[in-house]
This record gives structure tokens, C-alpha cells and sequence, in this order.
């Protein structure tokens, strides 16, 4: 009895290819999560195998994604999230609450959240790779980059890379609200919060 196989796409191996940098994930690091071997995850990734549905979803899961996000198409419908409705969460350690705002289809490398930053909040000094944009929407939050600090207020916007050494604080009595906008991937699943190496940087 023939295997059930993947829908036929010839951007399956870009977007799993791609899905993998995202998670700063080694091929090697891929089959030992999935169970699926490096040299037929290499396959598939350059188009020149079309794994079965079962395999494509060891390899979704180990990517931290559902088995929907490889064979399923958008709808203009999915990127649409509604104000008062968007769940909210924190991580752990941390005063900050979030809200998700950007979709979660293959090929995305832009991750988008609300933050709200409560009184007093100061954050570590980072660098990494990518980008960032934050927007201020409520309060004030003072951002530092590469040491030069930049009081923000309601309005104000900020892009920067980010491999400029960055940190910011909210040191007001009052919550800030802020959109943020960057390269970086946070993954959830289940309901948990599951972050990369560089995630929590935000």
C-alpha cells in the first residue's frame, strides 16, 4: 500500500529550510529533534524528495510548528487579529506582558507583539542578529543603544539593528505600552511559551 504523500510544492524545502534558520537550527540538530536523517532532510529540503505526511510532521514538530503551516494555504483572514480578543502572556522572570500580533505562515521571518512595560522595568543589555522597530503607544520608555539613551514618548519610533548593543527601561510611574516589530522568532505551542536562543533578548 502506497505511503500518504505531502501535497506536491516545489517551496516545501524552502519554507522547512527556511523555518529552520529561524529557530538557529543545524540539519544535524534537525534529525536528532525529528528522528528523520540529515542526508533525507537534505533531500527534501532542495525539492529533490517529497516526504509523506507522517514524516513532514516529525519535521513540523521538531520545528516547533503544526503540520498545517507547511501544507495549509493563508487566508488573508489568518493575519487578522482583533483588539480586546489577542490572548496575553509572560515569560518567566519577567513583568512584561505580550500580545502576539503577527501571523504565523511559511516563508514569515517577522515576529510583532504589543508590550506592556510596567513602572520600573529594566532590561538587559543585548546584541544579536536581525532587526528591530519599537513604537511607542502609551508612557514613556528610555531605549540605549550602543550608549547613547533616547527618551521616547507616545508617537516616537525607533529601527535599529540588532547588533547594536541595545537595552531599554521604562523609568516612570506609569505602564508603557509599545509595539515592537523585529527578525527574532518566539515559538508557542501548546499554550507554553518555547524560546530560541536569542527570544528572550526582546
Amino acid at each position: 500500500m502506497p505511503r500518504e504523500r505531502a501535497r506536491r510544492d516545489p517551496q516545501l524545502g524552502a519554507a522547512i529550510r527556511k523555518r529552520r534558520k529561524q529557530v538557529q537550527m543545524t540539519l544535524q540538530a534537525l534529525c536528532d529533534r525529528s528522528g528523520v536523517s540529515v542526508g533525507y532532510l537534505s533531500q527534501v529540503e532542495r525539492d529533490n524528495a517529497t516526504p509523506s505526511l507522517g514524516t513532514l510532521a516529525q519535521i513540523a514538530d521538531a520545528l516547533g510548528v503544526a503540520l498545517e503551516y507547511f501544507i495549509a494555504a493563508p487566508k488573508p483572514s489568518d493575519g487578522l487579529t482583533r483588539a480586546g480578543q489577542r490572548p496575553q502572556f509572560s515569560l518567566a522572570h519577567s513583568s512584561l506582558t505580550y500580545e502576539s500580533l503577527a501571523a504565523d505562515f511559511p516563508g514569515s521571518e517577522l515576529s510583532s507583539y504589543l508590550l506592556h512595560v510596567p513602572p520600573g522595568y529594566v532590561s538587559e543589555t543585548v546584541s544579536h542578529e536581525g532587526e528591530e522597530m519599537i513604537f511607542v503607544l502609551e508612557g514613556e520608555i528610555e531605549q540605549t543603544l550602543d550608549n547613547q539613551s533616547f527618551r521616547m514618548k507616545a508617537g516616537d519610533c525607533l529601527h535599529y539593528s540588532g547588533q547594536t548593543a541595545h537595552a531599554w527601561s521604562n523609568p516612570t510611574e506609569k505602564t508603557a505600552r509599545i509595539l515592537w516589530a523585529g527578525t527574532l522568532t518566539v515559538l508557542t505551542r501548546a499554550g507554553a511559551i518555547e524560546l530560541p536562543e536569542l527570544a528572550h533578548k526582546i
